[in-house]
């Protein structure tokens, strides 16, 4: 009973802190707030399928929630008039080449032997690189060609945003069967640095592939699941119903709006986590907690452990790629220069770390915690030093040093944070039962 009022506690308290900024700072923040506190939970039940349950050190959250924000471009944007007669039917052929020269080079492999097989395995890559090469440029030189400055990619496939939820999930799951079959069987600090050189590459490929979703260039306008402010704005019924609740129109758009989000993120957010609640407490569940305690037992007892691991490796970067689409449905644009490490890895981790490995309720709730620090701190701190150095002489070094660290305070107050979980809970703010 202890632990559930504690519970209750820690909830009530991380979403009275959200209160409290809608009645200081604004409801607009107070609710953009908890619509990235939503994402950011979906995000740490990801990531708490595969180290809380499973023991998997996965440092590549960046390029599965990328994959699931290519995903909404993909699926959501209207067709780039005129891409697919200049180059797109050539770049599927080109992809298509390139994958059978993989699946015929791991077949002859599979094959031969010996010198053969040392001959036969670079002479395929090499041909066969230099004829998608072939088959790809010109292509994507026509399809970049189109309207650069508005398109200059293929576009996508002009379905209702929505959709792109669940292929965002798709995607990220495929390229993790593709990293859990490579590389699964190394050891976690080697499966951890090969996430991280996998994401990145995902990162790159995704800045620098003009043809698909713009590159650096970015995305912008991207269809939302809710009425625009706009709209709202010159629907005579709204306007009525704000004026009768005596808010400015404006306000009360951009507030339903907001709203809206929160509702569609609610929802995605309660089935994620009943389903992992569920297979927590599954055979399914005790068997993946099992082999994360003592793999060499699980296999003496017949268990496919690599089998198993690649399985809750694909569910949580579902998971993961599922949030990263919402992410960018709701930021309404894909720029892949903001996918930094910093936050969308290490955020993530000291959200599982600080809420409890191993509980879903822990993961809910550090990521509403670590996200609404992670917001709030910098003006906290600059409100903080401001009223420190305000009895200092201007020209004080002490005093300029201290108003300049306010930049910093994000990283001082995560350090912080993790130091004193690690201190007083180890097992973090609502550990694993």
């Amino acid at each position: 009973m202890m632990v559930s009022v504690k519970n209750t506690a820690l909830f009530a308290a991380v979403f009275g802190l959200i209160l409290l900024t809608g009645f200081t700072s604004g409801w607009n923040s107070a609710l953009l707030i908890l619509n990235m506190g939503l994402i950011s939970a979906i995000m740490a039940i990801g990531v708490n399928l595969q180290w809380g349950f499973a023991g998997l050190f996965n440092i590549g959250v960046m390029g599965f929630l990328a994959l699931g924000g290519l995903a909404a471009v993909l699926v959501s944007e209207p067709v780039t008039p005129g891409a697919w007669s200049a180059g797109g039917f050539q770049v599927i052929a080109a992809l298509l080449m390139g994958f059978a020269t993989i699946a015929l080079t791991i077949f002859v492999r599979r094959k031969t032997s010996g010198r053969v097989r040392t001959i036969a395995t670079p002479l395929l890559l090499v041909v066969g690189f230099f004829i998608y090469r072939a088959i790809f440029d010109p292509a994507v030189a026509r399809i970049e060609a189109i309207d650069p400055a508005v398109s200059g990619n293929i576009g996508g496939l002009n379905l209702p945003i929505l959709f792109a939820w669940p292929i965002g999930g798709v995607f990220a799951a495929a390229a993790a069967w593709v990293i859990g079959k490579t590389a699964l069987g190394l050891r976690s600090d080697y499966l951890a640095i090969a996430t991280l050189g996998i994401s990145e590459i995902v990162i790159a490929v995704m800045k620098n592939e003009d043809w698909l979703a713009r590159g650096v260039k970015n995305v912008i306008g991207i269809e939302r699941p809710v009425p625009s402010e706009i709209e709202l704005q010159e629907s005579a019924q709204f306007i009525e119903r704000a004026a009768a609740l005596n808010i400015d129109p404006v306000t009360a758009s951009t507030l339903y709006v907001k709203l809206s989000y929160s509702v569609l993120f609610v929802i995605v957010l309660l089935v994620i986590f009943l389903a992992a609640e569920l297979a927590l407490k599954s055979p399914w569940g005790r068997m993946m907690r099992a082999i994360r305690d003592n793999e060499t037992a699980a296999r003496a007892m017949g268990k496919d452990v690599t089998a198993r691991h690649l399985q809750i490796f694909v569910l949580g970067s579902a998971i993961c790629g599922v949030a990263g689409a919402m992410m960018v449905t709701l930021d309404g644009q894909l720029t892949p220069s903001s996918y930094q490490p910093l936050r969308f890895t290490f955020l993530i981790w000291v959200m599982v770390i600080v809420g409890g490995s191993g509980n879903n309720y822990g993961s809910v709730l550090g990521g509403f915690l670590i996200w609404f620090l992670w917001v709030q701190v910098e003006p906290y701190g600059a409100a903080l030093m401001g009223f420190i150095t305000d009895p200092m002489p201007d020209a004080w070094w002490i005093k300029e040093r201290l108003l300049a660290s306010v930049a910093h305070m994000r990283l001082l107050t995560m350090g912080l944070i993790l130091l004193l979980v690690l201190r007083f809970f180890p097992r973090g703010l609502i550990p694993e039962k």
